[in-house]
């Protein structure tokens, strides 16, 4: 059972285990003192916040200890790549602080010496042509607690096998027909020793070689060596991986000798709840239109994140927090939240939208009178300054802000009660208006030209403060609402089609939004802002001059620092 953890803890040497290892590597002299990590995606989808994750190890631990950190693209199947994702795999790196400077590679750049390699394990009796189909090959690999069964093309000459594996790369036979396997040990407890496959024929043109070659090397084949020939020291990957070790070792000891050897240390995935991380199932959500794109900001891409407005500063402090362990967890998104939250706090400006307007009409203030009102730009950095907001007779205010029977302690606007209008005036209310449906279509109130924020005699307090937009002065905007993408904590977890599992609150349009002009000027892409009362929104690449569009980033209330709290007492 995936555990639901918290935090990860670093050692007394502000460490996590992985640094510890290279720290002691390092300390020894291992590999010449020197430090090399890399990180190598598949260019068959686009990066989300658990690749995030293993490349800001891969990349951190270089900083930190004065290495360098390879960036390797692993195209080894050409059926599912494509530059489109190449591309959009660096543009996330670069935003999130990372640069690999002139050690970009591809496995692509090494089939040469991968080829070199599976014929020299041919000639050394090591390899051989296999002519099972994958279904045979499976069934006679046995089980976790029965040996295997040798393959009847075993124990062919080698000069066959030679023959065979160069007419495989000629394209002489037809996919899945054949394959090279490793001839290592059928009885052997880790299922992978048992003649592992090396190579497998596919037809389709390599985006980056063409039709050169018709075998591709299989992941824990190219792997291990690719380390090896850009001098890789340390192959930092994920748990699942763990299994795997021996066999990378095997086949990098083909290479390797005691004067460098490139060394697999494995941690845990990021999961997340109401998230799965899979990139099948991500792929399947994007294809069916279950989603609209991979910069759908109800995904946990990294190009979603970004266009719902998290901030790289925000997901680093959450890996942080985190931290790596040798154990799969399943993180709280709350967590998430709060760390963004905590970045956003400190740098979004914040602005007045009303995004469910009813009108409210100051029956006693001048039809012709106008003034500006100075908002402050951040309480929390006065140094950001103010921005001019118009004030007028005429104003929209949050329709769920009125209630004529309110409850107890509802503190905001009804009958003959009294609020703070945000950086302005006390008001009071003094009656409303219907349409023929019984719905509310105006507000009166009348406001006490004596409590001016910030002037004398404006202290006088109220329970309640709304925020506000000038009805002449309001630009229309589009806010896009987002909820968290799945309605069930662990989606992985659970039986039967995860797509029935989605969220259909996800996404909420609203086209009637009013927004105060300023903010209206203010819409550069990515820009972030704190809606008064309403949560943080960033600016959508879909926004124009005339309609500016904002997505939610996250609701203003915290769950995780509330549970926290009460933790604590």
């Amino acid at each position: 059972m995936t555990e639901i953890i918290e935090e990860g803890v670093a050692n007394e040497g502000g460490l996590n285990f992985v640094e510890q290892e290279i720290a002691n590597d390092l300390a020894a002299g291992k590999n010449g003192g020197r430090l090399n990590t890399r990180f190598p995606p598949e260019p068959n989808g686009y990066l989300h916040i658990g690749h995030a994750k293993a490349f800001i190890m891969d990349f951190g631990a270089a900083e930190k200890f004065g290495g360098t950190c390879n960036l390797r693209f692993d195209d080894t199947n050409p059926q599912k790549e494509d530059m489109e994702y190449v591309n959009a795999i660096m543009r996330d790196i670069h935003w999130l602080g990372y640069d690999w400077g002139d050690r970009l590679y591809y496995a692509s750049d090494y089939f040469p010496q991968l080829y070199d390699l599976a014929v020299r394990m041919i000639k050394e009796g090591k390899a051989y042509v296999d002519e099972q189909t994958s279904e045979q090959i499976a069934e006679q690999k046995g089980t976790p607690t029965t040996p295997g069964r040798p393959s009847p093309f075993r124990d062919r000459p080698v000069e066959e096998n030679l023959d065979l594996f160069e007419r495989m790369n000629k394209g002489e036979f037809e996919e899945g027909s054949m394959v090279l396997r490793a001839k290592i040990d059928m009885a052997n407890s880790n299922m992978h020793f048992r003649d592992p496959i090396m190579y497998r024929i596919i037809k389709t043109p390599h985006w980056r070689t063409g039709t050169q070659w018709k075998v591709y090397p299989m992941y824990d084949f190219a792997h291990g060596q690719s380390d090896y020939f850009e001098g890789v020291t340390h192959s930092i990957c994920t748990l699942e991986f763990v299994p795997h070790r021996p066999l990378y070792e095997y086949f990098v000891k083909e290479l390797a000798d005691e004067s460098y050897c490139p060394r697999q240390i494995e941690f845990n995935r990021l999961n997340l709840t109401y998230t799965v991380m899979s990139k099948r199932k991500l792929l399947q959500l994007v294809k069916e239109g279950l989603v609209n794109g991979w910069d759908d900001p109800r995904m946990p891409t990294l190009c979603g994140l970004r266009r719902r407005g998290y901030t790289p500063e925000a997901i680093k402090d959450f890996v942080n927090r985190i931290g790596y362990t040798k154990y799969e967890a399943l993180n709280h998104i709350e967590l998430l939240e709060h760390a963004v939250r905590e970045d956003l706090n400190k740098t979004a400006t914040r602005v007045c939208a009303v995004v469910n307007p009813v009108k409210l009409i100051l029956t006693n203030y001048p039809e012709d009178k106008e003034e500006i009102i100075e908002m402050d730009n951040n309480p929390e950095n006065l140094e950001e300054g103010k921005h001019p907001m118009p004030f007028t007779r005429e104003l929209w205010i949050e329709r769920e802000d009125f209630m004529e029977n309110p409850p107890k302690k509802f503190f905001r606007l009804s009958p003959d009660k009294e609020v703070r209008l945000k950086g302005a005036y006390i008001i009071k209310c003094t009656g409303v208006k219907k349409n023929d449906a019984g719905e509310i279509e105006e507000i009166y109130a009348e406001y006490d030209p004596d409590t001016k924020s910030g002037m004398p005699g404006s202290d006088r307090k109220v329970k309640g403060t709304l925020h506000w937009v000038s009805v002449p002065h309001a630009k229309d905007a589009e806010v896009r609402d987002y909820d968290r993408l799945f309605a069930v904590e662990n989606p992985s977890a659970e039986e039967g089609d995860f797509r029935d599992l989605l969220n259909p609150e996800s996404l909420k349009v609203r086209r009637n939004v009013k927004l105060e002009p300023w903010a209206a000027e203010q819409t550069k892409p990515e820009g972030h802002f704190q809606f008064t009362r309403l949560g943080y929104y960033t600016v959508d690449p879909d926004s124009t001059e005339e309609m500016p569009v904002f997505n939610k980033t996250i609701g203003l209330k915290d769950t995780w620092a509330k549970e926290q709290k009460k933790a604590a007492k």
